[in-house]
């Protein structure tokens, strides 16, 4: 009689085959030696024994040309650190002697605009500061995002949350080994805390980067430098653009309009607002006295005042549904409210192309010089679409605003993006819980027209200009990490033995159990046969 409490038996009437369609990953693991504990300052959390880490980091050992620790005495890094933790006193922007300050988050901006600024008359700013041709990775919160410092960059300080890496030469080489996919994995390898994740300074003595022959690491160091040069070119054009439309519009900075209240014999702000401007709005945020001064400001040289919704062939925001996610191969690049500020942003999630066809092309699919808004978070951050992002998704925390041609999208891109336009947009923030606005809110918003036509035409031409030069610093960086993708790949066969080959699954370990519960099967027919 077979005894049904046998072990192997009662495995597999209990563990079925998993799938994992809309489950997670199967579990992976390996065996990790003592040496690499030791090696790893006695850190027991698997993230710190990373299979995929193993893979890359044997894969560079094994590299044609060698490799190099980064931070080492022949490596490619002079210094590693992170800026001064000091009190921030934030400023107002006109204070004498204030710089704007920037976020881990901000600093990957195409153009970073700040919010916060801090004044040297205040609190020693030199810590925070950062130079031109310095790598800039995030080492909290979202580890491993990295920019290099332009000139536009330069102009503004780093929060201390971000690691500033000095490169020997070739700044440039490194900051492309830390874009791809084997330098991101190495650098999140080792992450730490069981709060906040963070990584160190200290952490890349242990990083390997491959190396290259000389020619190779100055062309690639070149078509980075190229590439942020061409940023900054965009940015320079930006501003020109805008400085075009304060003039003929004879706009004041945005520190200069004077607010005057109903009553100032009392500490809490007061004011008045006609009947005919409520406009169904009882919010009082709505009815701000800056608000109503930037509209009589906008309005003085303007020839006419028109809307959105008057300029544009559409304004989309799409409808709120349940996403299906799968590779790359099937799926359009998604972007959420944060990548659309960034020139390459990192696409972790790609929307089911078979799922969601009708929804893509209909609401979530943009375009070259479409005009983006966030319409929740962080309300009013607005970008014009680059060439390299055509065809791609964003959620629905984005409006779409759709030009009604080419003619204009520019130049609504530049009143968007001014102070004046964002105050504008913020205008129509409304929600007890979450702040947000919406496609009829932006429809309303009142928008300039220049009694210069030609002055307007230039101001869109140098929008669009400036973003036809961040879709070739976009082909720049790409041809650059391309490169650097082939030197990662370039390994000594013979000699490279694949770290993955120590990795089991559940299904592995369930073939091999069912395997040994036939054989006892065979045993326990062969005993009672007998």
């Amino acid at each position: 009689m077979v005894d049904n409490s046998n072990l192997a038996y009662k495995f597999t009437e209990v563990e079925k085959e998993i799938d994992y369609t809309y489950l997670p990953d199967q579990l992976k693991y390996t065996s990790v030696s003592l040496t690499e504990v030791f090696n790893n300052k006695l850190r027991l959390e698997a993230s710190a024994f990373s299979i995929e880490a193993k893979f890359a980091k044997e894969k560079i050992l094994n590299n044609k040309n060698g490799y190099k620790y980064a931070w080492s005495k022949d490596g490619f890094i002079e210094n590693c650190f992170y800026g001064g933790r000091a009190k921030r006193n934030y400023v107002a922007k006109n204070t004498e002697g204030a710089v704007g300050f920037l976020g881990s988050a901000e600093m990957l901006n195409i153009y970073p605009k700040a919010v916060k600024y801090l004044s040297s008359n205040v609190i020693n700013i030199v810590p925070f500061k950062v130079d031109k041709g310095t790598i800039l990775i995030s080492r909290s919160g979202t580890i491993g995002k990295v920019t290099f410092v332009n000139d536009t960059l330069s102009k503004n300080l780093i929060s201390e949350h971000a690691i500033r890496i000095i490169a020997k030469e070739y700044a440039g080489y490194l900051f492309t080994f830390f874009q791809t996919e084997t330098g991101q994995t190495l650098v999140k390898s080792n992450i730490f805390g069981a709060v906040v994740d963070q990584i160190e300074p200290q952490h890349f003595e242990k990083i390997v980067v491959p190396n290259a022959p000389e020619s190779l690491k100055k062309e690639i160091h070149e078509l980075v430098i190229d590439s942020y040069d061409l940023r900054d070119e965009s940015n320079n054009l930006i501003d020109h653009a805008e400085q075009i439309l304060y003039e003929e519009l004879q706009l004041k900075p945005i520190e200069e309009l004077k607010t005057e209240y109903f009553d100032n014999s009392v500490d809490l702000r007061n004011y008045t607002t006609k009947l005919s401007n409520l406009r169904l709005r009882l919010d009082s945020s709505y009815h701000i006295p800056m608000v109503q001064l930037v509209e009589q400001e906008i309005k003085r040289h303007a020839k006419e005042i028109s809307t959105i919704g008057q300029l544009s062939k559409d304004v989309i925001l799409a409808g709120v549904f349940k996403r299906t996610y799968v590779d790359s191969e099937n799926g359009v690049p998604f972007l959420g409210g944060r990548d659309i500020t960034q020139l390459n942003p990192q696409v972790e999630k790609f929307l089911s192309k078979s799922v969601h066809a009708t929804r893509i092309k209909k609401e979530l699919a943009v375009f070259e010089n479409y005009v983006l808004i966030s319409d929740r978070g962080t309300i009013g951050k607005v970008q014009i679409v680059p060439k390299h992002w055509t065809g791609w998704a964003v959620s629905q925390n984005i409006i779409k605003v759709i030009a009604n041609s080419n003619d204009i999208a520019g130049y609504l891109f530049c009143f968007f993006n001014s102070d004046y336009g964002q105050i504008l947009i913020k205008r129509e923030t409304y929600g007890s819980v979450v702040d947000m606005i919406d496609d009829k809110n932006v429809n309303g918003i009142h928008v300039p027209l220049l009694k210069n036509e030609k002055k307007q035409k230039e101001i869109n031409d140098l929008v669009l200009q400036a973003n036809e030069l961040r879709y070739q610093a976009h082909l720049k960086e790409q041809e650059a990490i391309k490169k650097m993708e082939n030197i990662i790949n370039t390994t000594n066969d013979n000699k490279f033995s694949i770290a993955l080959k120590h990795l089991h699954s559940n299904s592995e370990i369930d073939q091999l159990v069912y395997q040994l519960y036939e054989l006892t099967e065979e045993e326990i027919k062969i005993v009672e046969g007998d």
